[in-house]
């Protein structure tokens, strides 16, 4: 008899088990915003194929948030305009993200109103846990609670192209240029220049683009092979089962493979591409 009631009762476990998730799958799809489905949130804009995965972190001032077309938001992700809810904030748009932005799960985005807002560019990508912030705290009479001093302010500034690694912190005044690259754990403040590379807190160039020279300090690893314009998901399959060709080979084999896995041939990768090797991908 215990025997029979320890089968019901690891059958019973498994259909709950299967319910439980069954139900937050389906919460899932139904909590997700869009521009179809914003839900409880009136924002500002939220351009087409834009998704805030479920559930959410904290939102709110969203009259005052613009998201552009083919964002990622991921879950738990806070995007707040002004210091607290309910205020008026004026008539511009406080936190603005371009096109094709994504946002890793956990990230915060908090922007403060007159004239300090965050504006993140086109193509930028978020790992988990980043923090971007206009305001921050002061501490400038030393007879009070920090945390009953008014803040400081400035406006952020994110170029397009930008990645910033997990955990990374940006500070308020923080203008980042295009394609520059945050390394995970970084705390940024003051100007970042285009194509370049900083890490440490506070965070410090440790290189940068050259239009004459390349990478200073040079790369040390060679550059990924890109997948060739017009492979198939059937013909990366294909490839992933054989095994991974030789740099330069994978259009000829991609293009082997084509009668099983797609029509037509696929032209080898370009022989140079710009890579790093700190460990996060440029874009």
């Amino acid at each position: 008899m215990p025997k029979n009631r320890n089968v019901f009762s690891s059958l019973l476990s498994r259909a709950a088990s299967r319910v439980v998730h069954g139900l937050w799958r389906h919460a899932q799809r139904a909590g997700a915003v869009s521009a179809e489905r914003p839900g409880p949130y009136a924002f500002r804009r939220i351009g087409e194929g834009t998704r805030l995965a479920f559930p959410q972190g904290t939102l709110f001032g969203t009259e005052w948030i613009e998201l552009g077309a083919c964002c990622v938001v991921g879950a738990e992700v806070t995007l707040t305009a002004g210091m607290m809810p309910d205020l008026d904030l004026g008539p511009d748009t406080v936190l603005r993200l371009g096109d094709g932005v994504v946002l890793g799960r956990g990230s915060h985005v908090v922007a403060d109103g007159a004239g300090a807002g965050v504006t993140i560019g086109n193509d930028v990508f978020c790992g988990p846990y980043v923090y971007i912030t206009s305001t921050n705290h002061s501490y400038d009479d030393p007879h009070q609670p920090i945390g009953r001093q008014w803040p400081r302010s400035a406006p952020v500034e994110i170029g397009a192209g930008s990645w910033l690694g997990t955990g990374a912190v940006v500070l308020p005044g923080a203008r980042l240029g295009r394609n520059t690259v945050v390394a995970a754990g970084s705390v940024v403040r003051g100007e970042v220049p285009d194509h370049a590379v900083v890490a440490g807190a506070p965070a410090k160039v440790v290189r940068r683009w050259d239009p004459g020279e390349g990478w200073l300090p040079p790369l040390r690893t060679p550059p990924p092979v890109p997948v060739p314009e017009g492979v198939t998901g059937g013909q990366l399959a294909a490839l992933a089962r054989l095994g991974v060709p030789e740099p330069g080979t994978a259009g000829a084999e991609a293009g082997r493979l084509g009668g099983a896995a797609g029509p037509g041939p696929v032209p080898a990768p370009p022989a140079d591409r710009e890579g790093s090797d700190d460990g996060m991908r440029t874009p």
